[in-house]
């Protein structure tokens, strides 16, 4: 039995529920297939309920402050690490069940398959045993977390995002394995809910910084809370009574579990992707234009994580927004890719916003700086931690990116991002108002160093624009 639609678009996550709202502008003569867990990747195992447990961590850690506050009893708050977990997963259904109710909740049968498809040529595919030729395609099949083959002997005893969120109580001792985004959200978060953490990555770095005063200064900071070993790749053995000896260098811990947060696959194993005739990556996914996100020149789109480029909610809702919108023209349309934002929601945030420090040429920028521990606002709230960096070219003062460590960094990093979208330079951004005492002042003071770095002739008396 064949089905012919117009369009046909695999994985029902972020990335192919946005498609969905592009295509069924044009044409209702679609189907959407999946055949795995429903509720996207971010409601059900990533941004919402890693921020439920992060929040109680940050909830929980800040009783250390609560005595020179004058708060008494600090000391006598005990976290119920079960109920906490139970909180977590209150919370996380809460976030599916909302995108359930609003997407393949409301779907007929015809417009929604529960099954996973195969191509079969570009633009037939197989799903349940039906043959359903499609004039468009979108993949948006999305990823699944890494989990190195020579652990397998040790799963069980391996937690990753897919099973971390399950959880009813928690290990008394965990080794965080790979201390990227998720890595350094979570193991923190374990730490501060009282498990005994150890934070391992086989790079010199945390969090993906590449700036290396903010990656000195974000090492310092979390390294105060729980040891982080960099630099050398992690062995695992077993150690007897069901636990685990972890290695890495000189460094060894016996633990009860791991979090093994070693990046994510692109779910294309089953794809059959070798029918579409062109060439696949190292990871078997094939190269796409990032503007039109089409595959080569045939019938076919790609779009969301499942790409390995931009594995983030708003670039994958980008992405399925590209991929529905081109899926139903003639001709594709190259949209442009908006400036790059990433926040990971550590203590203190890392967040890294447009050109990153290694694309940059040192010799052709200018560098702001501040460091947190004098900012007004920063005291008050006992979080006058870390550092701020904002790049500039030096020919004009254009602000070209900016890498911070401090406290609600992820507020800073939105507006530093919108300016650069709106390709402003450091002068633009001091002409606008800095309320007080805000932690916005922090990025003023970057600003206010950057702008002091420029000739003479570039720079302005005063950061107010004359009446014209």
């Amino acid at each position: 039995m064949t089905r012919q639609v117009d369009v046909a678009i695999l994985g029902a996550g972020s990335a192919g529920l946005y498609a969905v709202g592009q295509v069924r502008k044009a044409t209702d003569n679609w189907v959407l297939i999946d055949g795995g867990e429903l509720g996207t990747t971010c409601a059900r195992v990533g941004c919402m309920p890693s921020k439920v447990a992060i929040q109680i961590g940050e909830d929980m850690h800040r009783r250390s402050i609560f005595e020179r506050e004058g708060i008494e009893g600090g000391d006598s708050l005990v976290l119920n690490q079960e109920d906490a977990m139970e909180h977590v997963q209150d919370l996380r259904d809460v976030f599916v069940d909302k995108v359930l109710s609003t997407s393949t909740d409301e779907m007929s049968e015809e417009e929604f398959i529960e099954g996973n498809a195969r191509f079969v040529e570009p633009n037939v595919l197989e799903v349940n045993g039906e043959r359903i030729e499609a004039k468009k395609i979108i993949i948006a099949t999305g990823s699944t977390p890494l989990v190195p083959g020579a652990w397998e002997p040790f799963r069980d005893r391996i937690l990753t995002t897919d099973e971390f969120f399950e959880q009813e109580s928690l290990p008394a001792s965990v080794a965080v394995i790979g201390l990227g985004v998720i890595g350094l959200e979570l193991g923190q978060a374990l730490h501060r809910f009282g498990v005994d953490v150890t934070g391992i990555d086989m790079a010199e770095t945390i969090g993906g910084l590449e700036d290396p005063v903010a990656r000195d200064a974000a090492i310092e900071l979390i390294g105060k809370e729980f040891p982080l070993w960099l630099g050398q790749a992690a062995e695992v053995s077993e150690a007897g009574e069901g636990r685990l000896k972890v290695t890495a260098g000189d460094n060894e811990v016996v633990v009860d579990k791991l979090l093994v947060c070693m990046g994510r696959v692109p779910n294309v194993k089953t794809l059959n992707l070798e029918a579409l005739g062109v060439e696949l990556d190292a990871k078997g996914v094939p190269a796409f234009d990032p503007h039109t996100m089409q595959v080569g020149d045939l019938p076919v789109f790609i779009a969301g994580d499942v790409t390995g480029e931009r594995p983030i909610l708003h670039e994958a809702g980008d992405e399925g927004r590209i991929a529905g919108f081109n899926a139903v023209q003639d001709t594709p349309v190259a949209f442009e890719r908006k400036t790059p934002l990433s926040i990971t929601f550590c203590d203190p945030n890392i967040v890294m916003v447009g050109q990153g420090w290694g694309e940059l040429d040192e010799d052709a920028i200018a560098v702001g700086e501040v460091k947190m521990g004098l900012l007004g606002r920063a005291i008050i709230m006992g979080r006058n931690r870390g550092v701020l960096r904002v790049y500039a070219d030096k020919n004009d003062g254009r602000i070209l990116g900016a890498t911070f460590v401090a406290a609600l960094a992820e507020h800073l990093g939105h507006l530093l991002c919108w300016a650069i979208s709106q390709h402003l330079t450091v002068f633009d951004l001091l002409s606008l108002p800095f309320y007080h005492p805000t932690m916005e002042e922090g990025l003023q003071a970057a600003l206010y160093d950057l702008k002091g770095k420029f000739d003479e002739e570039l720079d302005h008396p005063i950061e107010l624009k004359p009446l014209k």
